[in-house]
Formats: C-alpha cells, sequence, structure tokens
C-alpha cells in the first residue's frame, strides 16, 4: 500500500485552513460541481429516483460478487486477456513489476487510477529502475511537484496556474507562462514523446461489466485511451468491488458516475476495454492484463455494516458537498481517498484506531448521501465507526479510543436519567460559569479538559432557569 499520513490529520488540515489559495479553490470546486450535479440528477430522463435503482443494482452485484468476478475473469481470458486476483497490494505490484521486466519495459504512461495510488505502484516501479509518467493533465503536475493528489477526479485543485508556470519552466524547461492554453499545449507535447517511447501502460478501471467481459475507463482528456492502446502492453488494475453484472446496469452506473463526478452527461471518452488487439483491429496492445485487486475489501463485503461502502465508484461528489473536504482539502485526510468517502474507507483499511480522526472529523450532516449517484449512506457508516471507537470491537480489533470520554458520557447518561441530580448540575453550572471569562455575555474559555470547545469560539451560558421550570411557571 502505499505511504500513509493519517496520523497528520489535525496539523494538516489547520495548515489548510490557513492557506488561503486552497480555500478559494475549493470554494469554486464545491460552487461549480456541488451545485451542478444536483441539476444534473433532476434532468435524467428516468429522474433523481434512479439513484435509488443505482443502489439496487449495486447491492445486488457486491451480494453476487464472487459469481459475478468469475464471470468477469472467464470472459476475459475468452477474449485472450490475462486476470490475476491479488490479495494485497504486495501481490498487485508484483505482478506489474513481473509483467513489465517480462517485456523489458524502460518506460510506462499510466492513467488516471485512484488504486494504483493506494497500492503504491508509481514508487515500486520507479524503484525498480522503470521510469513512470502519469498522462492526466492534474496528476501530470502532481508528479512533477512530487506530491500527492488532493482531489479524486482534480487532483492539483490546490495549484494555481502560476505555480503550475513556475513547476513547467522548471521541470520541463518551458518559458514562464501562466497562460492555461499555453501549459496544456506543453504538457501535451511532452506527453505525446512519453505515449510513443513507452513499452506499457497502466490504467485504472471505472466500472467492469461481468457479462461482456470488458473494463470501461472515463477521462475527459483522452489521455486514458492513450495508456491503453499505443503501448504494446496494458494492465488494468480494479478494485474487486468495480463490477456490474449486465451491460444494461453497466450503462446506468457510468451515466451516474458522469454526473456525480463533474455534473456531465458523459465524460468525453468512455472507453471498452476487453483484451489485446484482435487480428482485425488496427491498434490496441499485444497483450492485455486485468489486476482484481482485494486489499482488504473482502473484510469489508463479509460485514453487513460496511458492506454498502463497496457501492462506490469513486466519482468524487460526496468531496464536492463535503463541508469539511471543501476547508481542509484532500491531502488532511494523508490518502488518496479523502473526503467522506475515505473519512470511512481508510478506517476500515488501515485501521480504525489509526484512521480514527478521519471518521470523527466529518459532520455527519447528510449532503455526501445527497450527492451520491448511488446513494450510499455515508452518514451511518460514519457513526458506526465512531460507535467502535467508543466501545472497542474485537472483530475490527478496535480498542476503546478514550475510557475517561466513555466514563464521562456514561456519567452524563446517569445524569440526565436522574431530575434532582440534573437539575442540581445546572443550578450549579449556572452559578460556576459567573466565574469563566466572558464577553457580551458569551463563555470566552473554559479549564482544561473543556478548554477544546472554548479554543476557536465562544460559548452561549447555561440559563438561569431551565426550560422545564420556566414551562411549569407558564411563562
Amino acid at each position: 500500500m502505499s505511504e500513509i499520513f493519517i496520523g497528520n490529520y489535525n496539523a494538516e488540515a489547520k495548515k489548510a485552513l490557513d492557506n488561503q489559495v486552497l480555500q478559494k479553490a475549493l470554494a469554486d470546486l464545491q460552487n461549480r460541481f456541488g451545485r451542478a450535479t444536483a441539476l444534473a440528477y433532476q434532468r435524467l430522463p428516468e429522474g433523481p429516483d434512479l439513484r435509488l435503482r443505482a443502489h439496487e443494482i449495486r447491492r445486488n452485484a457486491i451480494a453476487n460478487l464472487d459469481i459475478l468476478l468469475d464471470t468477469l475473469a472467464n470472459n476475459v481470458c475468452k477474449n485472450g486477456g490475462h486476470v490475476i486476483f491479488a490479495g494485497n497490494a504486495d501481490e498487485a505490484v508484483s505482478y506489474c513489476l513481473e509483467t513489465a521486466r517480462r517485456h523489458g519495459a524502460k518506460l510506462a504512461v499510466k492513467g488516471k487510477s485512484m488504486v494504483s495510488e493506494e497500492i503504491g505502484l508509481n514508487t515500486a516501479l520507479e524503484e525498480n529502475g522503470i521510469e513512470v509518467a502519469e498522462t492526466d493533465l492534474g496528476e501530470y503536475i502532481i508528479q512533477l511537484a512530487g506530491e500527492r493528489p488532493s482531489h479524486i477526479i482534480a487532483p492539483a485543485i490546490h495549484k494555481t496556474r502560476i505555480d503550475i508556470g513556475r513547476l513547467f519552466t522548471e521541470k520541463i524547461g518551458i518559458s514562464y507562462t501562466d497562460d492555461p492554453p499555453s501549459l496544456t499545449r506543453a504538457a501535451r507535447k511532452a506527453l505525446r514523446e512519453k505515449f510513443l517511447a513507452a513499452d506499457i501502460g497502466f490504467s485504472g478501471c471505472n466500472i467492469a461489466c461481468a457479462e461482456t467481459g470488458h473494463i470501461v475507463t472515463v477521462s475527459n482528456e483522452g489521455n486514458i485511451r492513450m495508456s491503453s492502446t499505443m503501448p504494446r502492453v496494458h494492465v488494468a488494475i480494479m478494485g474487486m468491488e468495480r463490477v456490474a453484472a449486465r451491460l444494461e446496469d453497466h450503462d446506468i452506473l457510468l451515466r451516474l458516475l458522469c454526473r456525480g463526478a463533474a455534473a456531465q452527461n458523459m465524460g468525453t471518452y468512455a472507453s471498452y476495454i476487453g483484451g489485446p488487439r484482435q487480428a482485425d483491429q488496427v491498434d490496441g496492445p499485444e497483450e492485455f492484463h486485468l489486476v482484481i485487486l482485494d486489499n482488504g475489501r473482502s473484510r469489508i463485503l463479509a460485514d453487513e455494516e460496511f458492506r454498502e461502502m463497496l457501492y462506490c465508484v469513486r466519482c468524487a461528489a460526496c468531496l464536492n458537498v463535503c463541508p469539511v473536504y471543501g476547508k481542509i482539502g484532500g491531502h488532511s485526510y494523508g490518502h488518496p481517498y479523502s473526503g467522506p468517502v475515505g473519512a470511512v474507507i481508510m478506517p476500515l483499511l488501515a485501521g480504525i484506531n489509526e484512521a480514527k480522526d478521519l471518521c470523527q472529523g466529518e459532520t455527519l450532516c447528510g449532503a455526501c448521501q445527497d450527492a451520491c449517484p448511488i446513494n450510499i449512506d455515508i452518514p451511518r457508516m460514519l457513526l458506526a465507526l465512531r460507535a467502535k471507537l467508543a466501545d472497542g470491537d474485537p472483530q475490527w480489533d478496535v480498542s476503546r479510543a478514550s475510557s475517561s470520554e466513555k466514563m464521562v458520557f456514561q456519567l452524563w447518561s446517569w445524569m440526565i436519567r436522574n431530575r434532582d441530580i440534573y437539575d442540581f448540575f445546572l443550578r450549579s453550572a449556572s452559578i460556576g460559569q459567573k466565574i469563566m471569562p466572558n464577553k457580551n455575555g458569551m463563555i470566552r474559555y473554559l479549564p482544561p479538559p473543556f478548554n477544546g470547545w472554548t479554543k476557536h469560539r465562544d460559548l452561549p451560558p447555561v440559563a438561569d432557569e431551565s426550560f422545564i421550570k420556566r414551562w411549569k411557571k407558564g411563562l
């Protein structure tokens, strides 16, 4: 698996909040995509309820995943392709390296692929002497900068055109310009040389179809198509959950994916790939390999509480509306899967205790579910993760995050169920708050361990008289 920095969540979030360039970029992104996605669902011929049908399609696919994956693999092999089931990141990377070595590959081109980020493919290839060129414009920028993606479909959202102009001057030797068309042309020229010279191409998979034995990749630049057809060998890597049973189901998911990702009716380039070039075809690779990755997904599949997370098609619609992501950006999450989807999937893949800040950092506002093209109940799963952190769970190797916090809430639960004791607490708080620093009637500081509540906000004081007492008085 790629290097994870989930322990830096709080520090990275603070840096993001202080980055005014990032704040403007995130606001622009959410204003543009977040609102447009809701309208795109309304414009569907079937109406927005198609999302509910998609949810059922994904539920059925995940419930029959073993059969669908076996069917997919058999049909890909019938088309002349090769299929491997990789149990973890190491197995997937080893297969990619072995395939590259067998063909003497020195240069690889890669279409944008979050699952390849998950397994750390670029690092492994480069450590073994194979140059890797990201071909998505955003990913290419990030690679030149030596950074990680900050958004699933807009990886360079945190970069200004001035940043990119300076980067291109330094890395590819062009004269400085911050003109977007000129920068795009410069990237296109540099990448064209890579496409023509590449020995092997790598890509992800948006959705596979078991019935026909093909995968589909979607892009707005055509770069994935160049990566999958021009090199002699094409290796596609897919999470094992990314499969539909029938072409009809596949069509519905693909249409909703494009609306969720960028409010488009359809991405500019949708490529259907099922095997190597046939005898009557003029282009395409000589070999096609499909790596189907588990890497913790079987464990999620086995848990009915979290199985719904496997319905996700990684469109980033939830990122485009999430108020937390809209302030802290993707780097705060410490892994390519950011936003609400990352706040659920990363604790399940990397460890719930280790990634506890991610699931505890979300607001539970429900905007992610409203935006999701599959109508996935992410807030429910965030609450389930928090419950495991509160009580521990041997099945997921979770230890209680804070025994003292648990004790405080148990005490609070007992107190609010005893009216006399609760009234005594309110009277005591009403008196005790008078010695707290205040301004304009608001409490400005609470003593430890409650001082976190007033670190960035003032709190309203406890009322001198409770609502129940006022009600009884008829006030």
